[in-house]
């Protein structure tokens, strides 16, 4: 077992798993206590939501000694998600349906940032003209 940690829909926690590839095998006890989701008859729940094992795929979730699979889950529910195997982090994006509900409105939030010469531009500034934004990062 080796010690990650695991950033998942607002929260951070350090667990006792077995990374593999694409996948991310937790105990069931570390699994509840690290991310609240548990193995039930139902499937994986975690408070009121059950998320139900497609048949013919559980041994992609649950193994024989019973960890599960959280990398697996988060893929079934529709959420990104990357890992840095050196650094050993695993970091899962908001599954679908809360990326839905945001959707609707598709307006982007105000900010205002300087532009080269120092001048701040806020986006608001642009309303009701099309805009282009261009997001860019090192890595």
């Amino acid at each position: 077992m080796t010690t990650i940690t695991i950033a998942s829909e607002g929260s951070v926690s350090r667990a006792s798993a077995e990374p593999g590839g694409e996948n991310l095998w937790l105990a069931p006890p570390v699994l509840r206590a690290s991310t609240g989701w548990a193995l039930e008859p139902a499937g994986l729940c975690r408070g009121p939501v059950c998320v139900p094992i497609p048949p013919g795929r559980q041994t992609e979730f649950v193994r024989a000694d019973g960890a599960v699979n959280l990398a697996a889950l988060a893929r079934h529910r529709g959420q990104a998600a990357v890992h840095d195997d050196e650094g050993r982090v695993w970091v899962f994006g908001a599954p679908a349906e809360a990326r839905a509900a945001n959707r609707p409105s598709l307006e982007a939030p105000d900010f205002t940032l300087p532009d080269l010469d120092g001048r701040p531009h806020s986006l608001t500034d642009a309303r009701g003209r099309k805009v282009v934004l261009i997001a860019w990062a090192s890595w």
